[in-house]
């Protein structure tokens, strides 16, 4: 029976509590412990035997005795309550408010475990996202419904090149507007902060429902976390129709906190620690977003990472990179030498853009232009490393050709200011301003017919 509080707490190993009681009990049930002095902390079953249950707890375990302390099983999931007041709101982890307003007027509460879609049901994403950025709509254009992570390394302006994806995304030709959900995780108040008022100052706060898991929050709120915004935004993308774009920083915050528990409770680890399953717990996030058949709405997914010693071959990144659908990597390098965004040409790709550009979705030579200079630009690499041993003074006349392309490619293509919003046709422009500086029989990846129509005179 429910309501029904009972004794028997037989361990508590951090956030960790295993209890007596295993009937009439599921797996990820939401369960009350009430500590000696009465207060309840929140938790859910994670595993399940004969003789006991283990309970996760959603805080610190601080109080909680083996005698003294009860506990209550509350025959649901953890739920987040829904509705359209989530809009302009800001949560913790748990989905509780934390802006000063009471909870959102609603009877409608949702598992934030979220359930499974017919991979049928799916549609197959195809609308151009314009995100005003050179380095993405150019060369790693951004599509509707798709999951294109930031692998990014620590201090790198991954948040600042959040915030202006999340300002100026828009659908081209169309007055469909994004709304966005934010989910941080582990992240420090400053930088909760720096959201906050980025939104703020550019009127976009009430189109944002936040998230926030602080650094100094417990990190199995972490675990919670995403899984909350991904619930806010399948509500507003497939029962309102609404066009969603998901930010989730940093999955490295919330890989660590897996690992943490997984620890705890004593799992074979795998790869440098992290429990065996990691691949399919973040599938298991990554996988909500995308459009559906009959729905108007979309969920889209930018998941931020921050790789450790800036190794893309890290469990994090490397998993990441085989469930989602390309990656936007940033380099350290080109950070120290003031270009912003600092987004590495050559390791960065988004493997939907060939669906969503082109003739009457962007511009008809895109997919060339984009070729063109990603070829050019791993010449160039190839080119500065014979410099660094012959000197540059010993090139052919062609190499210093590209050197000038490279040098004009980072400073105007791919450097542009955080508040600078460029169409496609800017973006465009740029390049073929760039390419300009190579002789046109270079340009073997480009149509005659566009380097007539389009090369500057």
């Amino acid at each position: 029976m429910r309501g029904i509080e009972y004794r028997g707490v037989t361990s508590v190993d951090g956030p960790i509590v295993v209890v007596q009681r295993t009937e009439d009990i599921f797996y990820n049930e939401t369960v009350y412990v009430r500590d000696r002095i009465g207060e309840k902390r929140l938790g859910r079953v994670i595993d399940l035997n004969q003789k006991s249950a283990v309970v996760q707890i959603f805080g610190n375990t601080t109080g909680i005795d083996l005698s003294e302390s009860s506990f209550e099983f509350l025959d649901k999931p953890l739920e987040l309550r829904v509705g359209e007041g989530l809009l302009g709101r800001v949560f913790n982890g748990l989905g509780e408010p934390i802006d000063g307003y009471p909870e959102i007027v609603s009877s409608k509460c949702v598992n934030v475990n979220g359930y499974p879609i017919n991979p049928y049901s799916r549609s197959y994403p195809r609308d151009f996202i314009q995100t005003g950025i050179s380095a993405i709509d150019g060369m790693n254009s951004l599509v509707r419904g798709q999951k294109l992570p930031i692998f990014s390394g620590s201090g790198l302006p991954h948040n600042k090149l959040a915030a202006q994806i999340i300002r100026q995304a828009k659908l081209r030709g169309t007055d469909e507007q994004f709304v966005m959900v934010f989910a941080g995780m582990g992240i420090k108040y400053d930088v909760a902060r720096f959201f906050i008022n980025t939104f703020e100052e550019s009127g976009v706060l009430s189109k944002v429902v936040m998230f926030q898991s602080l650094a100094d929050a417990p990190s199995i709120e972490r675990i919670m976390t995403p899984r909350c915004a991904l619930t806010a935004a399948e509500y507003l993308a497939f029962e309102k129709g609404m066009h969603v774009l998901v930010v989730m920083t940093d999955m490295t915050n919330y890989c660590e906190a897996l690992r943490e528990i997984s620890t705890t409770r004593g799992e074979v680890p795998g790869r440098k620690g992290y429990p065996g399953y990691l691949y399919s717990d973040l599938a298991e996030l990554y996988e909500r977003a995308g459009k559906i058949e009959g729905s108007e709405g979309s969920i889209t997914q930018i998941p931020i990472l921050t790789m450790p010693n800036d190794d893309i071959s890290h469990p994090i990144p490397d998993l990441t990179g085989y469930i989602t659908e390309g990656q936007i990597v940033l380099d350290r390098e080109m950070d120290s030498k003031g270009i912003y965004p600092p987004v590495a040409g050559l390791p960065s790709l988004s493997r939907l853009m060939k669906d969503g550009i082109g003739k009457d979705m962007t511009r008809e030579d895109h997919a060339n232009v984009s070729s063109q200079l990603f070829a050019a630009y791993s010449k160039v690499k190839t080119i500065r490393n014979l410099a660094s041993i012959i000197g540059e003074e010993e090139l052919s006349p062609l190499d210093k050709k590209y050197l000038q392309f490279g040098n004009k490619f980072e400073g105007e293509f791919l450097t542009q200011d955080e508040h600078e919003d460029r169409t496609i046709e800017q973006t465009l422009d740029i390049g073929w301003k760039c390419l300009a500086v190579l002789p046109k029989e270079e340009l073997t990846r480009i149509k005659s017919e566009f380097i007539e129509k389009y090369f500057p005179a």
